[in-house]
């Protein structure tokens, strides 16, 4: 996988900088060296097709629950699906119209700016007394999602595929290079 990729390739730096500046010496010199790196990944570039959206919403609408609001909170805000289930109200300011991720992939917490859709979507929320925005488990939000997808008959569409269509429509609206890597980190 490209993770353990990364991972093998940050190891190998790290004994590279051993050795060459902090003199550690490694009598079989680089031990990442003797190990074959899986292959790249082949990235994925779905982005949903014309009508696509619209089936997707009124499938999810359909199914019930909580599917409708994540697929519309992904491509509003490019979060990855972790981030949304794990968001707290105490992370959410409606007023200043932004959202922290406290745990996301990289580790590193980031605020994104909310639109005013994505405002709305969280001001009709309930608010649960434990704190959390949702309380559903990741697991089941791609379960329901890839069943909503099943029942439209929509084709190759994942999650994380929602994340790609919300960056490239950041793009298409006008935003930086900059301003979209803060935003989806």
């Amino acid at each position: 996988t490209e993770t353990s990729r990364k991972d093998l390739l940050i190891l190998s730096r790290v004994f590279k900088i051993a050795q060459r500046e902090w003199d550690i010496y490694l009598p079989r010199g680089n031990p990442i060296d003797s190990v074959s790196l899986p292959a790249k990944c082949k990235a994925r570039d779905r982005r949903l097709e014309t009508g696509e959206e619209e089936k997707l919403l009124a499938g999810a609408r359909e199914y019930g629950g909580h599917i409708e609001t994540f697929i519309k909170l992904a491509i509003e805000t490019g979060a990855r699906l972790g981030e949304l289930a794990g968001l707290r109200w105490e992370n959410i300011n409606l007023t200043n119209r932004t959202a922290t991720f406290i745990d996301t992939k990289n580790g590193d917490g980031r605020t994104i700016p909310l639109s005013t859709k994505t405002v709305s979507i969280f001001k009709n929320l309930p608010r649960n007394i434990n704190g959390e925005v949702f309380s559903i488990r990741r697991d089941s939000i791609t379960q329901a999602f890839s069943r909503v997808c099943d029942r439209e008959n929509i084709k190759n569409l994942r999650f994380h595929d929602l994340r790609h269509e919300a960056t490239s429509r950041f793009f298409e609206i006008g935003l930086s290079i900059m301003e979209v890597s803060s935003i989806t980190g």
